[in-house]
């Protein structure tokens, strides 16, 4: 008896608060700039700080506000600083700048000493690893932000370019006449 009256109050208080929450995230939820939402939406999303910003949402409100340039995400390169400048209504010179070619972490197995700095300051987790063991770095997660090789005291951490393989070639794009 008492078992079945608990479990009826519990589903009772549960689909009260439920309903509640529900209610109240419809009528106080805050609107936020629908311009920052698009450029966010243009940004990798990987929010690896290379611009600067903790993360892609902040970078999108500061070139809202003015507070940064349209050429401010490595990894977006000049095609989305194209975007973003046709987004925000602005005119951007790119004729000097160029792509950075995308870049991976290696680990030097001779050096590694496995002091576990690298992968504190990683921000995709992908450095893999156990204290005072040699590291690895997985490819695939890898966003090039160069953090771990910051913090390397061994300088066993090093950028390279990616390797092409099939799984990641992509046919070059022809040059416009």
């Amino acid at each position: 008896m008492y078992v079945l009256s608990a479990i009826i109050i519990l589903t009772a208080l549960g689909l009260l608060l439920g309903l509640s929450l529900g209610v109240a995230a419809k009528y106080l939820k805050v609107e936020s700039d629908p311009l920052v939402e698009k450029i966010e939406d243009l940004m990798p999303g990987s929010q690896c700080g290379q611009c600067g910003y903790p993360g892609c949402r902040p970078a999108a409100e500061a070139l809202v506000s003015g507070q940064a340039a349209v050429t401010l995400c490595p990894p977006g390169g000049s095609a989305l600083a194209e975007q973003l400048a046709k987004l925000l209504g602005i005119e951007v010179d790119l004729s000097n700048a160029r792509d950075q070619e995308p870049m991976v972490a290696r680990v030097s197995e001779d050096t590694c000493t496995g002091c576990t700095r690298c992968f504190k300051v990683c921000p995709t987790d992908a450095i893999v690893g156990a204290p005072k063991q040699i590291h690895a770095v997985v490819a695939d997660a890898c966003i090039g932000c160069q953090k771990c090789v910051a913090v390397c005291p061994t300088e066993c951490l090093q950028m390279h370019p990616i390797e092409v393989t099939l799984r990641n070639w992509r046919w070059p794009k022809p040059l416009a006449a």
